[in-house]
């Protein structure tokens, strides 16, 4: 058993709190830079570095945006609706990947739109930074102490502060799924299907997929926010995740 006892804040300086999770979020943005110069210098996007920073600017603003709206509409909606100041403090934690997800995508294409820029080849070399910043994210769910899993008594179950039980580290599962999904995008980057490069696209639908089959799969092992029927709200999300995928993909194949 381990007790998780850390601080979520780092440092307060008198109403200014600097908490682990605020930064995780900002380094996400970090890596997300410097990834997509490294496809830059390799001639695989076409990014001046001022316009890979307006490229992070709109997606910080259409994941936090998209993030917060699923989290309020579709997990917390009664909360948020007695404490409406509360849907602003994302510091607080709570933000949909779903939501974060098609925020990103709606930032991505109005970009893609004003550069003049084929969304394909931008989505396929996001996912890259996306799959590290989202298994960083998870550690910060995990300091937080928030999105535990169901209780357990396996021997590496945590006892998270004022939560009853000890509980399945959830955060650290889907930390692990999200640095799996980044190796196998990472080792079938440059393969060919029949001879060919794989089509535009192909990345980003991968990723698609392969995120909501494994988080379909640890789903199970957490403590589900909102329950409908025999599904959580979470599994729900990632078969509609994944049907989508799986639709684009078989798009992208048929194309001659």
């Amino acid at each position: 058993m381990f007790y998780n006892n850390i601080d979520p804040v780092l440092l307060r300086i008198g109403y200014l709190e600097i908490r682990y999770y605020g930064i995780i979020y900002a380094l996400g943005f970090v890596i997300a830079y410097y990834f997509l110069l490294y496809f830059v210098k390799n001639k695989k996007l076409k990014l001046s570095s001022e316009e890979i920073a307006d490229l992070l600017f709109y997606l910080l603003i259409g994941i936090v945006i998209g993030a917060r709206l699923f989290e309020v509409l579709f997990y917390n909606l009664p909360y948020f609706i007695q404490n409406p100041v509360e849907i602003f403090k994302v510091w607080h934690g709570g933000l949909s990947f779903h939501g974060g997800l098609v925020g990103a995508v709606v930032a991505a294409l109005i970009f893609c739109r004003k550069k003049k820029l084929k969304f394909y080849a931008l989505a396929d070399a996001v996912v890259f930074p996306l799959s590290l910043a989202l298994a960083l994210g998870r550690i910060g769910n995990f300091i937080n102490g928030e999105l535990y899993g169901t209780v357990t008594s396996v021997p590496w179950c945590v006892k998270f502060r004022g939560i009853p039980s000890c509980r399945h580290p959830s955060q650290l599962y889907e930390s692990f799924k999200n640095l799996l999904i980044f190796g196998i995008l990472w080792f079938i980057k440059d393969d060919r299907i029949e001879g060919k490069k794989l089509p535009p696209g192909f990345l980003f639908w991968t990723f698609v997929v392969l995120y909501a089959l494994f988080r379909f799969a640890i789903e199970s092992f957490k403590e589900p926010i909102v329950q409908l029927g025999f599904f959580s709200m979470g599994e729900l999300l990632c078969i509609v995740m994944f049907g989508v995928g799986v639709v684009f993909m078989w798009k992208l194949f048929k194309k001659p």
